[in-house]
């Protein structure tokens, strides 16, 4: 299956190591070339890097290893394909604007009879993945013409995640740029990086970082990954089934959100 990655941090924040080890699971550490790409909230703009090379042999990826692009909300994939070519229109993250905002999701798994007629917004490509994100959006924008209260809006896309994990495997990622929210279906960890801070070592690779030397005591960033990254911080493994929503670096239950 494909691999997810996400960040949802407190202040902006690069995601330059994560993403290190996070792309050479793209054909080198992993079997997964299909394709791959990242998208990066920037205030209400959204900058998106899509690839159909492996990841781990990318310039692309090359690229924004080294760029320390700033952002609050990241969200990237790498593909293995189950449905769809090899092509642009069938790479994840996959884009749309609703409410006059930006929205990012990527999936991982394989689903099977999502709702082929769409109100709205439509699949350029061919994956069930895009198709999903397009029925998912339309639900959203059918039942409120305009954006809800956030406590009313996450308890809705909660009940649309659950009616597509009951199509098949559902691990996703989602992101207006204000909230992260997952779902776990098989495979996806968590991390919450935070004061006081320490080392991180990379798995299957000789890269560390002193988080100490970049970071103030206030910042806070939480990384979602389909696998755990390092080998030296404590992932929090998710349960099937499990939903997930992430505020300012940190893990928010649902029912705290104020209506």
């Amino acid at each position: 299956m494909c691999q997810l990655l996400g960040m949802n941090c407190n202040v902006p924040t690069d995601i330059c190591f994560s993403f290190k080890g996070f792309r050479r699971r793209g054909g080198e550490t992993d079997e997964h070339r299909d394709g791959w790409g990242i998208g990066f909230f920037e205030d209400k703009g959204c900058r998106l890097f899509l690839d159909y090379l492996p990841s781990a042999m990318s310039p692309i990826a090359e690229l924004v290893q080294r760029y320390p692009i700033k952002s609050r909300n990241v969200i990237a994939h790498i593909r293995k394909a189950t449905q769809g070519r090899l092509t642009l229109a069938n790479t994840h993250p996959f884009q749309r604007e609703l409410w006059g905002e930006y929205w990012l999701f990527a999936h991982n798994g394989n689903l099977s009879g999502v709702e082929a007629s769409y109100s709205h917004y439509r699949p350029v490509g061919e994956t069930d993945s895009e198709a999903a994100f397009c029925w998912l959006l339309n639900q959203l924008r059918q039942r409120f013409e305009h954006k809800p209260p956030a406590a009313v809006l996450v308890h809705e896309i909660q009940q649309l995640f659950a009616q597509l994990a009951a199509l098949g495997s559902f691990n996703c990622l989602l992101s207006n740029g204000e909230m992260l929210l997952a779902h776990c279906a098989t495979h996806l960890y968590y991390v919450v990086r935070q004061a006081p801070f320490t080392h991180a070592h990379l798995i299957g690779d000789d890269v560390s970082v002193d988080f100490n030397q970049l970071t103030f005591p206030s910042d806070r960033a939480a990384i979602i990954a389909t696998q755990p990254l390092t080998d030296n911080e404590s992932w929090i493994k998710c349960e099937p089934g499990e939903f997930l929503l992430f505020i300012d670096g940190m893990r928010c239950a649902p029912g705290s959100l104020s209506a």
